[in-house]
């Protein structure tokens, strides 16, 4: 649960062979190959950032995924176990913290940066992690994302092993292997200029006769398998229906977990959507 109230600045998602509408061609990221985990989290990062520049002094980083750079390990386990030269590129990659690393350098980044690791629901853990690093007087912004890869069989042993090998299935993502996903939002303190708000409310619980996938009456149901990214989708895609449409709408991440209500600052999504179409139309 939220301790406060949290303003998003702005949000952005990046897919890439996913076969849904949307995808993107894999951005070019100067030392990082083969794997689409951090050209699309640097891509998301960098659609937010782009929107809403900052200070980089008094901006945090948070970035979960469950399993990392899977694509990265796989290739570099594979060239080990076959005999071949180590490619200390591969080695660098696969951590998670090394696009945060690229991403501060480009854009002047020196607040905290943070990877997490959750099988529990990320937008929950981010938001979080969000409204705790903000109790900081010198951090004004804080960047979160999430970057989910497609199954492989790395992914899928991974999964077997966080179950804790007792038979449980777990889910692996139902993307092809060399697909990848990533969502970032922009968040700071309530204000003048965060145009929609996110809090807290009661937790949800579903209807025991309930369709566990249908949409509640207030917003949608975020399901799929712990720790997938999909909630991040979901709330980014309610952050722009509050901004469109105003008024307030409910995010449920999952049954019996945390709800959360985005509610949009009239005169701010105004001058937001203004803004969004003029820089469309420039």
């Amino acid at each position: 649960m939220l301790r406060s109230s949290l303003g998003i600045l702005t949000t952005a998602t990046a897919t890439h062979g996913t076969g849904r509408g949307g995808d993107i061609p894999l951005p070019r990221l100067p030392g990082f190959v083969e794997s689409a985990f951090s050209p699309l989290a640097y891509e998301a990062a960098r659609l937010c950032l782009a929107e809403r520049p900052g200070d980089g002094s008094r901006t945090a980083v948070a970035l979960a995924s469950t399993a990392g750079d899977t694509t990265t390990a796989d290739l570099a386990s594979r060239r080990m176990v076959s005999g071949r030269v180590h490619n200390p590129l591969l080695f660098m990659q696969a951590t998670p913290n090394s696009v945060l690393g690229y991403l501060s350098r480009e854009f002047g980044i020196t607040g905290q940066m943070f990877s997490l690791s959750t099988l529990d629901d990320p937008v929950t853990e981010l938001l979080s992690m969000a409204d705790l690093l903000l109790e900081d007087p010198e951090v004004d912004r804080v960047l979160v994302m999430g970057v989910e890869l497609g199954g492989s069989e790395r992914l899928a042993a991974v999964y077997e092993e966080l179950a804790g090998g007792n038979g449980r299935a777990v889910p692996v993502a139902a993307l092809p292997a060399s697909a990848g996903l990533a969502v970032a939002l922009l968040l700071g303190r309530p204000g003048a200029d965060t145009p929609v708000t996110i809090r807290s409310t009661e937790m949800y619980i579903p209807d025991a006769n309930a369709d566990a996938s249908a949409e509640t009456d207030t917003g949608p149901v975020a399901t799929g398998r712990p720790g997938d990214i999909q909630g991040l989708f979901e709330l980014a895609g309610v952050h722009r229906r509050v901004l469109r449409e105003g008024g307030s709408h409910l995010l449920v991440t999952g049954s019996r977990a945390p709800a959360f209500l985005l509610t949009a600052d009239t005169e701010a999504t105004t001058d937001a959507r203004n803004g969004t179409e003029t820089h469309a139309h420039l």
